[in-house]
């Protein structure tokens, strides 16, 4: 069959590989729905470059996925190095390393193709990541395809695709479905009434050769009559090699077809005249998966269990590792021992490849077929589903994974795992928001490890409650378990809960103003020179919360640039999501509230764990009630159950400050004291800046309490009436809101002329209500009406910041060189530059660059 309507894209990819060849990588994205011809364009396209080396690998659709499976195809192909490491099951990131070794060769052209990665683990979507990221000076070029019809908004390829997309490397393909017109050239000759081959296929090339080829004479009502209908026209000894080819998946080795079989080449040979299967050197392979599913979907049932047996022991007489591959024959074969064998091994795989979603599909597999096993072994199974349940926030079905876990420990007497259960199913209730269920299990796990004299569960349940008590603002309480737990720990050598236990320790000590640094510090260094990735992400969390929360953002800036490149390159998404929750909360107290807005918006489309909502939730109520718009409640009401369930100071201060502003904004006084009244019942166990809000808020709302304890600086000026200084603080900050809040205190003409400029330039248009009335309230004239900002006068209406990142777009700075210049992420320089295109209205950084010259606006920014 011809390859119709494709110009465009074979011209597209034949440009690509110029590009590569000139030592700048390309990273190909080509989608469109199953049937539309990715695999088609990609083999002709392999004829058009002949003098490439091509490399191929393939994500598998029928079974749970073997992480990396496709790198493990291109280890195969590619020998060398990246061989050896398969075979001696490497830590993933060498795995990766290794695969850009080989493929960078100089003077050579490299063409790796994954196709399929719609089915991809999470460990293959992160090679992706990986490589995405570094093809930039390398010959290669990496086609991927997918399908891109059935992909939701939070599926883990999307995100990752939205991320490669900004890559300056990545390119994207789209494949549509043929035009009326080549139908019509594809049925000439087959007596098929082109129109209505048209209107049933809806131009899906796929399905339009299945009916043509099948030769039925008229068109069926699904591409799978077609398929079978070629399939009936096999003698009956190929048609059941057909049949095993099925259950076997889309490729197939002719070694294990000829152990399960009898086939003989003469059956090969009918079935690839057939059309149905093709050749691949020593394999076969299904044209579509379209055929694979309605051929193995017509086999009868009761034959289809003892032709997987016999998969299954042909697969070990070839002496298959592929544990994922084994446990799905296992499973259809319903042989429960082997199920549990292989499932459990394969679970563990994939969680060292850090490929959690398969992982945890591989231990509910284990599961299914586990009750005959002693409780000692399930109970460790569920353990094993809780954690990587915990990684894909999965935190309720988590919660229940690790209650079963217990009662089975308890039953088997095992009372070390028992406390170590005990304290992780704390850790998942803090996730979930139930403090005093938390508090409880962390309890009992202490209570059942301490008799049972030091080990490294013991120390992980001193370090855990030290957590719990820092988090409840007894900090005196942290830092003696913290202790505790260090004491234990450095002699075991156990570096990440001496890592954890530090952490904490430091977090206590600023927490109560004592010196913090230097132990923080020491727990990142023990945390990257053991490669301890969760404690690394930990540390860099922290760091970043702890400068934000007092207010010294540059130094915060720092480790979360940091901290950010290392969770994405660990694909560590909760502290990542930690991360990004803390820049939007930081991006509001400085006044840069588009990108706080688009940051919390995304971060609550993909997060479900309440406690990492809470910080988006309150940045994105705040900047909406101080916008007068829809939806601020809808986020504190939210935040406010999340920060109730906790129990935790931090927590409700956080919202109830919130909340209390957000009413005041209203005119609703009364309610806004309520809320800060509140607040204050808790504030004896918060820091300075907790404090000193909750005082200034409690004088603006006539309540007839006083501040308590140490208040911070420029909170404490606006009590004592010195608002100028505290205005003047603020600004050095950085924070030009509370500057404008603390101006509102005057009673001077230009201070409240001030105040209302910084409100009118933010945009906080309740805030800019309530300064014109108090303006009018004192007799002020000629108060100015409209917005004075340059962003509000900027006929694009583009921030400082974009303005910024808008002409380093047109100077050909990449988004990484971006970031560098303007000391900012590079994440949120991705959310600037998305910013700007929208406002311009263009779908691309070279097209954004000329409407900016064609408009005048290069350079309106100072670099």
């Amino acid at each position: 069959m011809p390859l119709l309507e494709r110009e465009s894209a074979l011209a597209s990819l034949a440009d690509y590989a110029r590009e590569a060849r000139r030592g700048e990588g390309r990273l190909v994205l080509v989608a469109g729905e199953a049937g539309v011809g990715k695999s088609a364009l990609v083999d002709r396209f392999q004829g058009d470059v002949p003098d490439a080396r091509w490399s191929w690998g393939a994500c598998d659709g029928l079974f749970t996925p073997r992480p990396l499976g496709p790198l493990f195809d291109l280890a195969g192909q590619l020998g060398g190095e990246l061989l050896d490491l398969s075979l001696a099951h490497a830590a993933r990131d060498e795995l990766f390393s290794a695969l850009l070794r080989q493929v960078n060769e100089p003077g050579t052209l490299n063409v790796v193709v994954i196709e399929d990665v719609h089915w991809a683990d999470e460990a293959t979507v992160d090679l992706l990541r990986f490589l995405g990221r570094r093809l930039r000076n390398a010959a290669v070029l990496l086609v991927a395809t997918y399908r891109d019809d059935g992909l939701t908004a939070s599926d883990p390829l999307r995100v990752a695709l939205g991320e490669l997309a900004t890559q300056r490397s990545t390119r994207r393909i789209g494949l549509a479905p043929l035009s009326a017109d080549a139908v019509r050239i594809l049925a000439n000759g087959s007596g098929l009434e082109a129109a209505e081959l048209y209107r049933l296929t809806s131009g899906n090339p796929f399905f339009v050769t299945e009916v043509v080829q099948a030769g039925i004479g008229a068109v069926p009502p699904s591409a799978r009559d077609a398929v079978l209908a070629r399939a009936a026209r096999l003698g009956s000894e190929s048609r059941d090699l057909l049949d095993v080819a099925a259950l076997i998946g889309t490729r197939i080795e002719l070694q294990l077809l000829a152990t399960v079989t009898t086939c003989t080449p003469s059956n090969v040979d009918e079935l690839l005249a057939s059309g149905l299967l093709a050749g691949d050197g020593s394999w076969l392979k299904f044209r579509h998966e379209i055929a694979r599913l309605a051929v193995e979907q017509a086999i009868a049932a009761h034959r289809k269990g003892p032709d997987h047996a016999r998969i299954l022991e042909a697969l070990r007489s070839i002496g298959c590792d592929d544990d994922a591959r084994m446990a799905f024959h296992a499973e259809a074969t319903a042989d429960a021992p082997a199920v549990l064998h292989y499932a459990h091994r394969a679970a563990r795989r994939a969680a060292e490849l850090a490929s959690h979603r398969e992982a945890a599909a591989q231990f509910q597999r284990a599961l299914r077929f586990a009750a005959e096993a002693d409780s000692a072994m399930v109970a460790g199974l569920y353990d094993g589903l809780a954690h990587e349940l915990s990684l894909i926030d999965h935190w309720e079905d988590a919660a229940d994974t690790q209650r079963r876990a217990l009662a089975l420990w308890r039953k088997a007497g095992d009372r070390v795992r028992e406390g170590d259960t005990l304290r992780r199913l704390s850790r998942t209730m803090w996730r979930l928001c139930r403090g005093r269920e938390s508090v409880d299990a962390a309890q009992a796990a202490l209570a059942t490890l301490e008799p049972l004299g030091p080990s490294t569960e013991l120390a992980w349940a001193y370090s855990h409650l030290a957590g719990q008590r820092m988090m409840h603002g007894d900090n005196d309480a942290a830092i003696e378990l913290a202790r505790r737990a260090q004491a234990i720990a450095e002699p075991l050598g156990v570096g990440e809960v001496l890592a954890d236990a530090l952490n904490t320790e430091a977090c206590a000590a600023a927490n109560s103003g004592r010196e913090w640094t230097s132990q923080l510090g020491r727990a990142l260094e023990i945390a990257i020179s053991g490669r301890l990735a969760e404690q690394v992400g930990r540390a860099f969390a922290n760091l970043t919360s702890t400068y934000c929360a007092q207010r010294r953002f540059a130094e915060a800036e720092r480790y979360f640039v940091d901290g950010l490149a290392y969770a994405d390159e660990q694909d560590m998404s909760t502290y990542a999501t930690c991360l990004l929750g803390g820049r939007a909360s930081a991006r509001e107290k400085t006044g840069q509230w588009d990108e706080s807005v688009s940051l919390s918006v995304e971060l609550l489309k993909l997060v479900a764990s309440p406690i990492n909502r809470m910080n988006p939730l309150v940045s994105l109520g705040t900047i909406r009630a101080r916008r007068a718009e829809a939806g601020a409640w809808e986020c504190l009401d939210e935040a406010m159950t999340s920060a109730e369930g906790t129990g935790e100071p931090v927590w409700i201060v956080l919202v109830r400050l919130a909340r209390a502003e957000a009413y005041w904004l209203e005119g609703k006084s009364d309610s806004a004291r309520i809320e800060i009244e509140l607040a204050d019942d808790v504030s004896d166990r918060c820091d300075p800046w907790d404090r000193g809000a909750i005082g200034v808020w409690l004088r603006r709302t006539n309540s007839t309490r006083s501040p308590r304890g140490e208040l911070a600086e420029p909170y404490r000026l606006q009590i004592e009436g010195d608002w100028e200084t505290a205005a003047q603080i603020w600004t050095d900050l950085g924070c030009p809101y509370d500057a404008a809040m603390a101006l509102l205190d005057a009673t001077q003409d230009a201070a409240l002329r001030q105040a209302l400029s910084i409100f009118s330039d933010l945009g906080a248009k309740a805030a800019t209500k309530i300064t014109r009335e108090q303006m009018r309230a004192l007799g002020i004239r000629s108060i100015p009406t409209g917005p004075r900002s340059a962003t509000r006068t900027h006929p694009l209406r583009l921030t400082q910041r974009e303005r910024e990142v808008l002409d380093l777009i047109c100077g050909g700075h990449t988004n990484a060189e971006i970031a560098r210049r303007l000391f900012i992420a590079a994440k949120t320089v991705d959310h600037h530059v998305s910013a700007v295109l929208s406002k311009l209205g263009v779908p691309t950084r070279d097209v954004a660059a000329s409407e900016a010259v064609r408009l005048g606006l290069v350079g309106a920014a100072e670099i």
